[in-house]
């Protein structure tokens, strides 16, 4: 393949667009046309924070493990993006409030909306869920069972009694009873130059050997306005909503979906893997061999998306 040609397919495309009333990231690596009624495509479903700038060397690497041949999408959370100059955080105000879009209930609905209006019917779906993504990708087959997902794949899954684990019990008084305590430093953090943002940035990741650097653009976006208050918000009622796991809808689905466990994971204890396993002895349960951490796009997005692309070469050889 011409050097050339392979550096423009692996150019992204970034849209911003109102969606369930508030402003959203689109990060697209492919053909943003859907001429064919046999296309498939991949949708990313983000962690917490929900900004898809994160997701760039996996997505990138993943699009070229699958030959090119199917488009790559990660969606971001409702407000989790800085609007551009033309756009506000929220398209009405009082609409926004009354239908809580930045909470975890509001998040679930944007992705529902974000398939209604900008995904054609008939596409085919592989929903790829990082932390948080995968309970709202479960709550979406859910609420709505005929959308045409062929599969999902569930990494690094926080899917039940989240306030319970170890990070859990850490976040939740932060996130539910300290929360406004926090808006004042990132307020401030949100008045330095960008380079400086950058730097402290660098500075307090550098304890990580491998950094991915392409996450820093991002996480500078993340410190300016009003992102992380709404991230934050998001968190808090996710400490509070994500108990039980949804087995009923595990059962219905078991055979579209893969779940990925870390092995050190704070966020998703090893037991919450045995005990899954057990109760669906014939799912498609793994557990992580190789070391990475449960943010894996700060350091293994191309060895995530390298192995993922092997989990689904068989079905969508091309």
């Amino acid at each position: 393949m011409d050097r050339v040609e392979t550096e423009q397919r692996d150019e992204p495309q970034t849209d911003f667009i109102y969606c369930h009333r508030a402003v959203t990231e689109v990060l697209k690596f492919g053909s943003c046309q859907f001429n064919s009624g046999h296309k498939v495509l991949f949708l990313i479903i983000p962690g917490n924070p929900g900004v898809v700038g994160f997701y760039k060397t996996f997505m990138q690497t993943l699009h070229r493990k699958l030959g090119y041949h199917h488009p790559v999408w990660a969606v971001s959370h409702a407000g989790h993006c800085v609007p551009p100059d033309s756009m506000d955080m929220v398209e009405d105000a009082s609409s926004a409030a009354e239908y809580d879009v930045f909470g975890l209930d509001g998040q679930i609905e944007h992705k529902l909306a974000f398939l209604r209006r900008h995904v054609p019917r008939d596409t085919r779906l592989v929903l790829l869920g990082h932390s948080i993504g995968c309970y709202i990708i479960l709550d979406m087959m859910k609420r709505n069972p005929e959308l045409n997902i062929l599969k999902s794949i569930m990494l690094f899954p926080t899917i039940e009694r989240m306030a319970q684990t170890p990070q859990g019990k850490v976040m939740t008084p932060v996130l539910c009873g300290l929360r406004y305590v926090a808006y004042l430093p990132l307020f401030l953090l949100s008045l330095l130059p960008e380079a400086l943002k950058a730097g402290l940035i660098r500075l307090a990741l550098g304890g990580i050997c491998s950094l991915d650097h392409t996450v820093v653009p991002p996480t500078v976006g993340l410190l300016s306005g009003d992102c992380a208050a709404n991230a934050m918000y998001m968190g808090g009622q996710e400490m509070k909503k994500v108990l039980e796991r949804d087995d009923l809808t595990i059962k219905k689905n078991l055979e579209k979906l893969i779940f990925y466990y870390g092995a050190t994971d704070h966020w998703c204890p090893v037991q919450y893997y045995h005990d899954i396993k057990q109760d669906f002895p014939h799912g498609d349960f793994r557990l992580c061999e190789n070391g990475f951490r449960h943010a894996f796009v700060l350091d293994a997005g191309r060895e995530v998306a390298q192995m993922v692309s092997e989990w689904i070469s068989v079905d969508f050889r091309t």
